[in-house]
């Protein structure tokens, strides 16, 4: 059995500073086939850097209080908007980008299965390609640096963010 108290797990944000808490509770927990991170979303904040997907691995999001809107779909053309007591689910492969566009603080859950932690060869990000000049999917890797590499899926372009 392991215990731990939100206020005792450490903050870990994303290097993009798309959010200011993020508590990676699986963690704590030692969690190995289930990912659980406790959200606080100031308004504009988002749960990510962007329009993603894991192809390996399922996410739900709840919504404890406050507001998000979820963009959905691989060209980002579906809203959905999740309120304080609700839950919305991403299927494996399914692009979403959550962000608290509330005008107050969103506590919020961002759980996964079947991994506690994401296998970046499995994630993928749209983001703008230079090269191609067009929004693509890209590839999504951890530098020892602690910085996000992309790498465009279309023509191996690779930028670190």
């Amino acid at each position: 059995m392991d215990h731990t108290s939100i206020d005792d797990v450490e903050i870990q944000n994303n290097p993009l500073g798309v959010h200011s808490e993020r508590r990676p509770v699986s963690d704590a927990l030692g969690t190995s086939d289930f990912a659980m991170n406790f959200f606080r979303l100031q308004p504009g904040e988002s749960f990510s850097g962007g329009l993603h997907t894991h192809h390996d691995q399922e996410e739900v999001f709840y919504v404890e209080e406050g507001e998000a809107t979820f963009t959905v779909g691989r060209d980002g053309d579906t809203e959905a908007v999740v309120s304080g007591g609700e839950l919305i689910r991403f299927e494996p492969g399914e692009f979403q980008q959550g962000t608290n566009t509330g005008d107050t603080e969103l506590v919020g859950w961002a759980l996964g299965a079947p991994k506690s932690k994401h296998d970046w060869d499995e994630i993928e990000s749209i983001v703008y390609c230079q090269e191609c000049e067009t929004e693509t999917g890209h590839g999504l890797s951890l530098t020892e640096a602690g910085r996000f590499e992309l790498t465009c899926l279309e023509c191996d372009n690779s930028f670190t963010s």
